[in-house]
């Protein structure tokens, strides 16, 4: 598989705030014509959001899931001195710098697991790899799925990673299963979890998760009070990554146990 690469673009304008989510991401126009859906640097869970959303994102077009392009995005300050709204306003004014876009699938709706079936192996697939990233925001209240051009998308995965929300305590997530499985939306449908499981351990290899890694912008990774440095925080993402793919057949049985 070809490294992946991820593009830079402008946001030339702000279009409105998506109030679906806490965290206000919002329909913007970049300086290469299209519309992205913006992620914020400065809503609650920060920089940190961002990385999940890159990681899980690329994890799963590098395991041939449909995912929008995602895309770096330059934010400027003139857009916060031009909002009238005042919670806007300060999202956009600590945002300033680089953000993470996803391509805007113009028409797509929200996937309902009652509407729509969903391949076996595509939804073994989804269901393992949030069992790697640890994604907890893959529910039937909040799919984070979509349905376009009659195919499954994923989008939002920026609940996943939970663990770097304390990097002193990292290391006890490496041995971890994943029970809050339970709850995915997809799992009913994952009949084929061995053989998703055979696919990824084939897809994701050392190279693909280090190059995925290597793309986390070194800004996103500079924190106050992080006893870790840039270099030692895309160690560990590797580390957990491959504790998890090492111990894939675990998370197998844990899913099929819940089913």
């Amino acid at each position: 598989m070809k490294t992946i690469e991820i593009r830079t673009v402008n946001v030339v304008q702000y279009i409105n705030p998506l109030r679906e989510g806490g965290s206000l991401p919002a329909i913007v126009k970049a300086d290469d014509g299209f519309l992205y859906v913006l992620k914020f640097r400065g809503a609650g869970q920060g920089k940190k959001a961002l990385i999940a959303e890159l990681l899980g994102g690329e994890l799963a077009r590098a395991l041939g899931l449909k995912i929008p392009e995602l895309v770096f995005m330059n934010l400027d300050d003139s857009f916060s001195k031009t909002e009238p709204d005042e919670e806007i306003q300060d999202l956009l004014k600590f945002s300033v710098g680089l953000n993470l876009g996803l391509h805007f699938l113009s028409n797509a709706i929200t996937f309902d697991p009652l509407a729509y079936t969903v391949d076996p192996l595509t939804a073994s697939k989804v269901v393992l790899l949030d069992s790697i990233i640890s994604n907890i925001d893959r529910t039937a209240k909040n799919t984070n799925l979509l349905h376009w051009n009659k195919e499954l998308w994923i989008i939002d995965n920026g609940a996943s990673f939970y663990f770097h929300h304390n990097w002193d305590t990292w290391e006890n997530h490496l041995t971890r299963s994943f029970p809050l499985i339970k709850d995915h939306v997809l799992l009913k449908s994952a009949s084929h979890l061995k053989e998703a499981s055979q696919e990824i351990t084939d897809l994701l290899s050392q190279v693909i998760i280090e190059d995925i890694i290597s793309k986390i912008p070194e800004d996103w990774l500079l924190e106050e009070y992080n006893p870790l440095s840039p270099n030692e925080i895309r160690a560990a993402y590797a580390a957990y990554l491959n504790a998890k793919l090492n111990n894939i057949d675990t998370l197998v049985k844990e899913a099929e146990d819940a089913r």
